[in-house]
């Protein structure tokens, strides 16, 4: 018995070895292949590990490209949605979780069901919204008459200043919390939102955490919604700058090597620096629903 289960560790181990290595395997040969030269690149056999380290990638995604300029719309764009998604989503959260009204789990419900439609349905509508947004580019009272949120940092959070799954994950997570913990707050003469700053949300940091993680990593790894409203260079995010180094016929592969493995950098830096509160903010979310 005791030798089963020592087998079924093993292979249970062996399995996610192998895993990890067919995961880590592209992203390994990004590495290695930001730091080739031109001849182990293109060589036949493949060679995994350069002859020659060099830099002249990395010196080139800059000189071709305003790299720095997509680095900051990004950081902008997915710093502002991720501190927008945890402040709308959970208060709306809260408000699911912890208030009664007439018609609360219907909405929720409502809310749910958005996730469950696909993200190119909502394009042009959205497009539509965003052009015609009020006082904005030029627009007058009734949208009409200019360009809207187009080629603005407005237009780039448009989508996700909000996003069901936020909703979803903290009125999950505050579902969890024990309701005696709002009665001892309201024998102190504590509010609805005395209850939410003070007790809910410092007890809600995995959430948060996961939430963080989850915002960031999308909305920096987006490509559609940005390519969609777009159009001045000087607006566009990584997501976008990586398609200059690709035309009709070719591909520098170099240069989007080395521009790749930075652009995946800053996400790797947030799960890291997020991923003890990510992996407790993934175990107790929807312990309650």
């Amino acid at each position: 018995m005791k030798n089963a289960k020592t087998f079924r560790v093993i292979l249970s181990y062996a399995v996610l070895c192998l895993v990890a290595v067919v995961m880590a395997g592209p992203f390994v040969w990004m590495v290695f292949s930001s730091v080739k030269p031109n001849e182990d690149l293109f060589a036949h056999p493949p060679v995994w590990f350069p002859q020659r380290v060099t830099g002249e990638h990395f010196r080139a995604a800059f000189a071709h490209t305003n790299l720095p300029r997509y680095f900051l719309n990004s950081l902008i764009v997915a710093g502002v949605a991720t501190v927008t998604n945890v402040l709308f989503g959970s208060l709306a959260g809260f408000a699911f979780a912890r208030l009664e009204f007439p018609g609360r789990d219907v909405i929720f419900f409502a809310i749910l069901g958005t996730m469950m439609v696909p993200i190119h349905v909502t394009v042009v509508p959205l497009f539509i919204l965003a052009k015609r947004f009020p006082l904005a580019g030029g627009n007058n009272i009734l949208g009409v008459g200019g360009t809207g949120l187009i080629d603005t940092y407005g237009g780039l959070l448009f989508p996700y200043l909000i996003t069901a799954f936020g909703v979803f994950m903290t009125r999950q997570f505050f579902a969890s919390l024990p309701r005696e913990l709002d009665d001892a707050a309201r024998i102190d003469g504590c509010s609805d939102f005395g209850i939410f700053a003070k007790i809910c949300l410092p007890l809600s940091r995995p959430v948060i955490a996961t939430l963080s993680i989850f915002t960031f990593t999308n909305v920096w790894d987006d490509f559609l919604w940005p390519l969609v409203i777009i159009n001045r260079d000087e607006m566009r995010t990584v997501q976008l700058g990586l398609q200059v180094f690709q035309s009709q016929f070719s591909v520098d592969w170099g240069p989007l090597m080395a521009a790749t493995l930075m652009v995946t950098v800053p996400v790797l830096i947030v799960f890291i620096l997020g991923q003890d509160y990510f992996v407790e903010g993934i175990a107790t979310t929807g312990m309650k629903g």
